[in-house]
């Protein structure tokens, strides 16, 4: 079957990734310190940003599914409706009344308290993370349309879009904070920039997917395709049999080969990120004692920076070294990256940050391109569905461990990402001696 249409122009993908992640990085700048306000602590922090990748543990593998079914462009579409519905009950909790529902006084857990608001933006957490599948929808969409010259570029532009909106996110979230309506105006941006996601992709992508059916031949002969073209002048679209009509189930995922290898990399490459994204919003307000503002530029100069790895640095580097060694080489860096957030300066954070955006941007669009040609053709769907539920998993577990260790040891849970990142650096050697095959 070629389900693969390579003429396919992912610019409205990119555009869609790239407004889809402006609406998520518009809350980064201050979401701690909502959290904060309505009586949560770091824990709290960490346990409401693990809500979105535990219930898209739960979609992802079955949006994944339909997407290789029912064709990625529906899937995308009840993915970012359910983003709207998501930003949407979290401006409502906004106008809540801060009332106190439960409170803990605990040595491990710390002191916090369970508000009204606080409780609704966990359900608008939770209504997002379970149609969010958008993300590994998207990279088999990618994948689909591309070729294997083409595929490490169009995954890099992807991060860029993704970048770009992290850029233009946050720095609007410090200009529209910054006034007297506080958080309302950058969530009431954050419905209307997804509201436009969902325009864009119904409007304007095109589905990468054909049909596909159970038998073994074409659903209609030659002499039948001619004589519908000469009645309607047009020309019926084929329907063929895939080479593989059986859905691969969650576990059957792991049994192909090289794969469940990659997904615990993946595992584990989320899982260190996620300790960091915990501890590093809380640290930047206690220990470094920053502003919403301040937040907003750390926030928008990582993604510029990453944004120039991703494009002109990724093609050099591509040029000289393989994906499998990219991996290697970045997963190094990222793992002296989180060592240097340890200490209360500015300027070690600052330099943290490039070394943050060389390595990653260096390791992962790689490290994709790598999942995506193992996966092959006929499920990247369900594949890049059980990877983005690995990096759910990981997620659920870093958010909350990074909240909790940070509750109970400091800035030294920095040191926590530091080493599973070097667990990462020194299992990818096993990618130098493994060829990826050609598809």
């Amino acid at each position: 079957m070629t389900n693969v249409n390579k003429q396919v122009s992912i610019f409205p993908l990119l555009l869609s990734n790239f407004i889809g992640t402006m609406g998520f990085s518009i809350v980064l700048p201050f979401l701690v310190f909502l959290v904060i306000d309505f009586g949560g602590n770091s824990l709290v922090y960490g346990i409401l940003a693990a809500i979105y990748p535990a219930f898209q543990l739960i979609g992802a593998p079955l949006l994944g599914r339909w997407s290789d079914t029912i064709g990625r462009k529906k899937v995308l579409l009840i993915s970012n409706g359910g983003t709207l519905v998501g930003w949407i009950v979290f401006l409502i909790a906004l106008f809540l009344p801060v009332w106190n529902l439960y409170s803990v006084n605990s040595v491990v857990l710390g002191t916090f308290v369970i508000t009204l608001p606080l409780a609704v933006l966990f359900l608008a957490r939770a209504l997002d993370g379970i149609t969010g599948g958008n993300i590994s929808v998207a990279n088999a969409y990618v994948s689909d349309v591309s070729t294997d010259k083409s595929r490490s570029k169009n995954f890099g532009k992807m991060a860029i879009s993704s970048n770009l909106g992290f850029i233009v996110g946050p720095a609007l979230a410090g200009i529209l904070g910054a006034t007297i309506y506080g958080e309302v105006l950058p969530v009431l941006a954050a419905v209307f920039i997804s509201l436009i996601a969902l325009v864009v992709i119904a409007f304007m992508l095109k589905e990468s997917k054909v049909t596909s059916l159970t038998t073994t031949t074409p659903l209609i002969d030659i002499s039948e395709k001619e004589a519908i073209r000469k009645v309607f002048s047009c020309e019926p679209k084929e329907c063929y049999k895939s080479p593989n009509p059986k859905n691969l189930a969650f576990l059957d995922v792991f049994r192909l080969k090289d794969i469940s290898f990659l997904l615990v990399l993946y595992f584990f490459i989320f899982l260190g990120f996620n300790i960091y994204y915990t501890s590093f919003p809380i640290h930047a307000v206690s220990g470094l004692k920053w502003t919403i503002t301040e937040m907003g530029i750390f926030y928008s100069v990582l993604s510029g920076v990453m944004i120039l790895v991703q494009g002109p640095v990724l093609r050099k580097a591509l040029q000289k070294f393989s994906e499998e060694k990219l991996v290697v080489i970045g997963s190094l860096i990222l793992g002296i990256n989180f060592t240097l957030f340890m200490f209360n300066s500015t300027v070690l954070v600052y330099v943290a940050l490039i070394l943050f955006a060389l390595g990653n941007g260096l390791m992962w669009p790689s490290f994709m391109s790598i999942l995506s040609r193992r996966a092959g053709t006929v499920n990247q769907g369900v594949i890049q569905g059980v990877g983005s539920s690995m990096g759910s998993l990981a997620s659920i577990i870093g958010l909350i461990v990074g909240g909790l260790l940070y509750n109970l040891i400091g800035p030294t849970t920095f040191l926590v990402s530091a080493v599973v990142i070097f667990i990462v650096f020194i299992m990818s050697f096993r990618l130098l001696n493994t060829k990826v095959p050609v598809r």
